[in-house]
């Protein structure tokens, strides 16, 4: 029987849980932060607030208690929005022991630090004391069809191989594949990247631009991504698969995607703080990955046209159809050469 606890009960978290309760050998806690979505786990077993109509396995236990949830816990996945890991972890510390296994699934970056999710948990962890095996779980992943059972491809990443191996194991099933890979720099900023570009997506269709404008935004919105990742130690070929393009195309398209609805809105003319407030909670990591990945790309002199208009329709209040104006007449390039 492998215990593993799930810190967050997101959309994206209730939906790990789902699929690691499907499997007979786990005893899988959820650590909720909200009251009501551990009353409606416990008492109707559907988290009404963030994935709702979607039955929870009975193998799934909830609770708003840390203690409870990592108690006895051999793989710890955390599923928190970017912008709390670090607090979160914190709170973690007197209930964490040596040999626990970590799976960062959160799809951002840290503001300030500018540091990926693997990065925050092993920072927080090591400086307590802990020694860190920390693997990074991204791909082409709508919560609501993976809960559904919709067939699913995603990759863990870890420069440690027995413990992608064993995370490989833990997750997949017939519906849900796991793939390893030991780029966990391509992996994790794949996920966070692809959510900032698909904001630019969106800001597309909200402006009424066609098919056309959305098939340039993700060609080129991959070759700025990949020229970052590369810059910080990743490699190539991770943004040519599924934590790279695959993510790419699902967040840029898909009409289940938050950031890609935030991009709409706001192409439609609507205020960034009236788009936030709507979402009764949800997060779209792209809102704050944004300001990370405009201050990770300058401090690597990388240029990224699309995040910085992106950047500036965010936080400095430009006129969507403004940026994308100006990014259809930058001085003429050659595509292989072209930044």
């Amino acid at each position: 029987m492998s215990r593993i606890a799930v810190i967050g009960a997101g959309a994206w978290g209730t939906a790990l849980s789902i699929v690691l309760g499907r499997k007979r050998n786990h005893d899988v806690r959820l650590w909720a932060f909200e009251q009501e979505v551990t009353a409606s786990v416990h008492d109707g077993r559907t988290n009404e607030m963030y994935l709702p109509g979607t039955v929870i396995p009975e193998a799934v236990n909830v609770s708003n208690r840390l203690d409870e949830v990592l108690n006895g816990a051999e793989i710890v996945v955390s599923v928190m929005p970017s912008s709390h890991c670090r607090r979160v972890f914190m709170q973690m510390l007197p209930f964490v022991s040596p040999k626990m296994l970590f799976v960062s699934a959160t799809k951002g970056l840290e503001e300030g630090s500018l540091l990926r999710m693997s990065e925050v948990v092993t920072q927080v962890l090591e400086k307590n004391n802990h020694s860190v095996r920390v693997a990074a779980l991204s791909g082409p992943s709508f919560a609501k069809e993976v809960a559904r059972g919709d067939p699913t491809a995603i990759t863990v990443a870890s420069r440690d191989a027995e413990l992608a191996h064993t995370v490989q194991e833990e997750f997949s099933d017939p519906r849900f594949r796991v793939y390893t890979n030991d780029d966990v720099i391509g992996v994790e900023l794949g996920g966070s990247l692809k959510n900032v570009i698909a904001i630019a997506a969106g800001v597309c269709d909200g402006l009424g631009l066609g098919h056309n404008s959305v098939a340039a935004l993700i060609t080129r919105g991959l070759a700025e991504m990949t020229r970052l990742v590369v810059a910080c130690g990743g490699r190539l070929d991770t943004m040519a698969g599924l934590a790279g393009l695959g993510d790419l195309v699902l967040t840029c398209t898909g009409g289940l995607s938050r950031n890609r609805s935030v991009g709409v809105e706001l192409g439609r003319g609507r205020k960034l703080s009236d788009i936030i407030a709507g979402m009764h909670g949800m997060v779209a990591e792209g809102v704050f990955t944004t300001n990370a990945a405009v201050g990770l790309a300058r401090s690597r002199g990388v240029e990224m046209p699309i995040t910085e208009q992106m950047y500036a329709i965010l936080q400095q209040g430009k006129a969507p159809a403004d940026a994308i104006h100006e990014l259809m007449t930058r001085s003429a390039k050659s595509e292989a050469l072209a930044h």
